[in-house]
């Protein structure tokens, strides 16, 4: 499993649970998103290393990267707490900012089918990882 099958996934199952007003499946997201970004175990790697896959060339290309960086802390793993906590905010406050975690689904969505993710390039050119 690659970054780009997780979060064509992650933006599926976010606009079911959005559909159908499913509240647990939402939490579950919005937990696993902030765990991610805060651990940084994310599931596309464990997934791999269940499988005995060895790692990416696009983890190993980042791996072997040593330019300077403004912090050291990866653009990806930034993503996972960005959106985990915008989620968060926005299904707290769901009456006022309804459209917002709607937007977010189809624009993950769509980041997993093309591989373009606006946000991660965003980070990566404000200085992360």
């Amino acid at each position: 499993m690659n970054d780009r099958i997780y979060r064509a996934l992650l933006g599926s199952l976010l606009l079911i649970a959005l559909s159908f007003d499913l509240n647990l499946l939402m939490y579950i997201l919005i937990a696993m998103l902030l765990i991610e970004g805060l651990t940084n175990l994310r599931i596309p790697l464990i997934v791999n290393k269940l499988r005995k896959h060895p790692q990416t060339v696009a983890a190993n290309a980042c791996a072997m990267d040593h330019r300077d960086y403004r912090f050291e802390f990866e653009a990806e793993r930034a993503w996972r707490l960005l959106v985990g906590s915008l989620l968060l905010v926005t299904f707290v406050f769901y009456q006022a900012l309804w459209f917002f975690p709607w937007f977010m689904g189809f624009a993950i969505v769509g980041a997993g089918a093309s591989g373009i993710c606006p946000m991660e390039f965003s980070l990566k050119r404000l200085g992360f990882r």
